[in-house]
């Protein structure tokens, strides 16, 4: 096993070198004997109990590995990467955990560490597109999750037992997480791969802001009817994400509502995206040719700040939903859904799913999270009818309507 590890880094650090017309400090066979030393050392080591053998066996290595990449870096200026000096030291001590009996362990990161030396251009391109927001975002998140959610306290703090900061917090993570990862996918793979993807990756980060600027779009270029069959598109595609999201996070929150939530979502979902799909086959002339560009303005989807208000926002629709269900008939939760879905979908769809599992029927929770997507709908719609042009907006609410319907019936059955 220490052999194939050293073999297999060998042969990549080999390729590599090649394919730059770089000398470095050693290919497949200086690989392979640096696996076997590491090998040697740790066997040598359980032989005479004493670590202080593979120890002293990787300051060798070291001081071998420091020598040759200043032979090399004197030889070659422009060489000043410690990749493949790192990667000997590394192939050392995975070839001494395969004879400390972490043969498993030893194989799986060999393989990783080919990997990580193999794509090398992918991993410095990913590098390149990401910008220092994006750098700053995905920090914030790892604080928040691995730092601030450990310490908060994992109770009910008011009097109501509606508020529990941890689940509260842990919450709002996994909405930035769901928006965090569409919004670096659209910035990734770039709008120039078309309409389709940004709305797309728009939906995960805010349909809304997606149905906004597609119909402010509509007004630009001479596109007619193609533009507007292409701007439906990625319109409706947003949409159907909003459906697809609000069945994850019950997933997550409460599996057991799934299987009554499923049926509305999916029902409203599939009509969303076959409109869009009739109106792809139309817009196909548009897409391909360019004519609908630009960008979505999507900013950052995490911020402490951002972070904040949704959790302020959660918290007020929680208590508001625990009053009206100790007060209120049925009737008032549906009023408070569908004012929530006008401003957030996900925090009422998290509350109710999170009620339902005490004080709410789970058919009652899922009855308030139909009406605060159809009223989001509602709302989205209302956007386009006013902003968008007349092709756009006779598309939109059309399959508008039909989805309208469609969640009707869903939640009438």
């Amino acid at each position: 096993m220490a052999l194939f590890i050293g073999a297999l880094v060998g042969i990549e650090r080999e390729k590599s070198a090649a394919d730059e017309n770089s000398k470095g400090i050693g290919g497949l066979r200086t690989f392979i004997l640096f696996a076997e030393a590491g090998a040697l050392a740790a066997w040598l080591s359980n032989r005479v109990q004493s670590h202080w053998l593979f120890a002293a066996g990787a300051l060798c290595v070291s001081a071998t590995v420091l020598a040759g990449y200043l032979v090399h870096t004197r030889s070659d200026q422009q060489a000043h990467g410690l990749t493949t000096e790192i990667a000997a030291l590394v192939v050392y001590l995975l070839g001494g955990a395969t004879l400390y009996g972490y043969q498993s362990a030893a194989v799986a990161l060999g393989i990783a560490t080919s990997a990580v030396l193999a794509y090398k251009e992918p991993l410095h391109g990913l590098v390149g597109k990401l910008g220092k927001d994006d750098l700053y975002a995905g920090l914030k998140l790892l604080i928040a999750t691995f730092i601030v959610l450990p310490v908060l306290p994992d109770k009910t703090v008011d009097p109501w037992g509606a508020l529990n900061p941890y689940k509260m917090w842990w919450l709002v993570i996994l909405i930035a997480s769901l928006s965090l990862i569409g919004y670096l996918a659209s910035r990734w793979l770039g709008t120039h791969r078309g309409i389709p993807l940004i709305g797309l990756f728009g939906g995960l980060v805010s349909s809304t802001a997606v149905s906004l600027t597609f119909a402010r779009r509509s007004h630009e270029g001479k596109g007619g009817g193609n533009m507007a069959d292409a701007l439906a598109t990625g319109l409706l595609l947003s949409w159907t994400i909003m459906f697809a999201r609000v069945i994850v996070e019950v997933a997550v929150v409460n599996p057991v509502m799934l299987g009554a939530v499923i049926v509305p979502m999916v029902v409203m979902g599939l009509i969303c995206l076959g409109c869009s799909m009739v109106f792809y086959r139309r817009s196909l002339g548009a897409i391909q040719t360019g004519s609908v560009t630009g960008e979505v303005p999507l900013k950052n989807p995490f911020s402490l700040t951002s972070a904040i208000k949704f959790a302020l926002l959660f918290a007020v629709v929680l208590l508001v939903v625990k009053q009206v269900e100790k007060n209120l008939p049925q009737q008032g939760l549906y009023i408070v859904a569908a004012l929530a879905g006008l401003t957030d979908v996900d925090a009422i769809t998290l509350s109710l799913a999170s009620q339902a599992k005490s004080t709410i029927e789970p058919q009652v929770a899922v009855c308030g999270i139909t009406v605060a997507v159809l009223a989001n709908t509602l709302l989205k719609s209302g956007m386009v009818a006013v902003l968008a042009t007349t092709d756009l907006k006779n598309r939109t609410l059309l399959a508008a309507a039909v989805i309208l319907a469609g969640g009707i019936v869903s939640l009438l059955l």
